[in-house]
């Protein structure tokens, strides 16, 4: 997460990509007290021990993501921080893993208020709306629009109020 920011700071990028742990990962997290494999452990087959330590791997990396937020937030830029111009979207293609279910995802998106998204609040889309859209209306929101991306159907109206 240091180098993302760094990355960042120093205009080297503007967008990027991470993937905290690859799909079928094998890793441990020793380090949090889970020693079981990330992906044999998210099919938990509804075990509360098993629950209790998926849920820790998935706080640990959302701590990551929390942690390179509250970086961003305080690098200098301009006339505020460098997360005043960023987006940063954390979240998984799946929600369920155990079932492999892939609806009500858990996005979490973080802005800057130089963005127009709004944030601090809870949104939910009507079923079916195609994740894309979130893509899409983030680069509109950038200063990229696109007629489509993926499967998607639109721009999400509500994401700046």
């Amino acid at each position: 997460m240091d180098l993302l920011a760094l990355a960042y700071q120093t205009d080297l990028t503007r967008v990027s990509t991470f993937m905290l742990a690859k799909e079928v990962s094998g890793r441990a997290y020793p380090e949090i007290g889970v020693s079981d494999s990330h992906h044999p452990l998210s099919h938990h087959q509804d075990e509360a021990a098993k629950l209790k330590r998926l849920h820790m791997v998935n706080e640990y990396h959302f701590q990551q993501f929390a942690y390179l937020a509250a970086k961003l937030a305080a690098a200098p830029e301009g006339e505020g921080t460098l997360l005043d111009h960023t987006v940063l979207l954390y979240g998984t293609g799946i929600s369920d893993s155990n079932t492999h279910f892939h609806d009500d995802l858990p996005i979490a998106l973080i802005a800057g208020k130089n963005t127009g998204v709004t944030t601090g609040r809870y949104v939910r889309y009507p079923q079916g709306t195609p994740l894309a859209n979130l893509y899409t209306t983030i680069l509109e929101k950038m200063g990229f629009p696109v007629e489509e991306f993926g499967d998607s159907t639109g721009v999400l109206k509500n994401l700046s109020v």
